[in-house]
């Protein structure tokens, strides 16, 4: 079967590895499409494991079930989680799942840019997400991102009153502002250093868009009634970035770092201030089952509009061109891998 291996932004291989062979436990999925986050064009994240097959996007039919498998059956439109949790640890048992040690090492096999994979037991029993018949495949792809956003907009509790700043208009942060949307918040700011991304920011429903060329905290301020954001969303690992945010955050608000820059980055934080005007900084990591379910829930709902977000399907023999487009950040907003288009 066909892979596409990375070795680095620019070195994506399309390689022959053998077809996997399932358990009594686990069944094979046929991939059908799978989405290029943008966390797999984030070098200083993906290269310390590379060469590997990248791909937690994964969504197919299943080709073969083993024997003991009895909740899917051969033919099965599915989504299937790449990480899942173990439920029982004290991380799952305070619902924070994305702390689980085994939501951080389970995987299926070799990758979501990949024809075949073969979906572990652990995977099968909790991770896997039958898709409505009003679902596409390529629909499907957006169960895993728009989870994570889902879960990053519970724990900074974006309320129906709250003010939303997004900063960086790319796929995550234009799934920001479609839930934001939804949620019906008062007002939807976006900012972007790119003329594109912000025109799309526009299209998707943000109120007021905003160069992060200029100087965002003062433009913010000047069409938002002379106040900061109630959130900040931060959904690029840009430094400059991390740090406009502290600027743009409302007295009692919340930053919500759903990016981050590079371990070397150090953000000085005005602890001081931030003390005396009750800022919570906060971080979200992925997303648990009952995000994926509730992502699941809006997209079948068609609440937001993922459909019109994809700008870019390829081949996985395009898969270096793929890769390129994602890392390039430039007209492209969601691209989606086909490994078995023509067959």
């Amino acid at each position: 079967m066909l892979v596409a291996v990375y070795y680095n932004n620019h070195d994506v291989r399309v390689e022959e590895f053998p077809k996997p062979e399932i358990s009594s436990d686990e069944f094979l999925l046929k991939v059908m499409a799978s989405g290029i986050c943008g966390t797999d064009v984030v070098e200083w994240y993906r290269l310390p494991k590379a060469p590997r097959v990248l791909g937690h996007e994964a969504v197919g039919t299943i080709e073969e079930v083993g024997e003991n498998v009895s909740k899917y059956k051969v033919g099965d439109r599915v989504f299937v989680s790449h990480h899942v949790p173990c439920n029982q640890c004290c991380y799952c048992k305070k619902d924070s799942h994305t702390a689980c040690e085994t939501l951080h090492t389970t995987n299926y096999y070799p990758g979501g840019f990949s024809q075949y994979i073969r979906v572990p037991k652990i995977n099968v029993e909790t991770g896997v997400y039958k898709l409505p018949d009003t679902m596409s495949y390529e629909e499907g792809t957006f169960i895993e991102p728009l989870a994570c956003a889902v879960r990053g907009q519970r724990l900074a509790d974006i309320r129906k009153c709250d003010t939303i700043l997004v900063i960086g208009s790319g796929m995550a942060g234009i799934l920001h502002i479609q839930l934001s949307k939804m949620k019906e918040v008062r007002k939807i700011f976006a900012a972007d250093i790119n003329p594109d991304r912000l025109q799309l920011a526009e299209k998707f429903g943000a109120d007021h868009v905003i160069d992060a060329k200029e100087d965002l905290p003062q433009q913010l301020k000047k069409l938002n009634q002379g106040r900061g954001a109630d959130k900040v969303i931060v959904c690029t690992g840009a430094t400059p970035a991390a740090l406009t945010a502290l600027d743009c955050v409302d007295r009692g608000g919340t930053i919500l770092f759903f990016a981050v820059p590079d371990p070397t980055v150090k953000i000085p934080i005005p602890i001081t201030e931030f003390w005396r005007n009750e800022t919570t900084i906060r971080t979200s990591y992925g997303a648990a089952p009952r995000d994926l379910e509730e992502a699941q829930k809006i997209i079948s709902q068609k609440q937001v509009n993922v459909k019109d977000m994809i700008t870019h399907r390829l081949d996985i023999r395009e898969a270096a061109e793929g890769f390129r487009l994602v890392a390039e950040a430039g007209k492209s907003l969601k691209v989606i891998l086909e490994p078995n288009r023509n067959g």
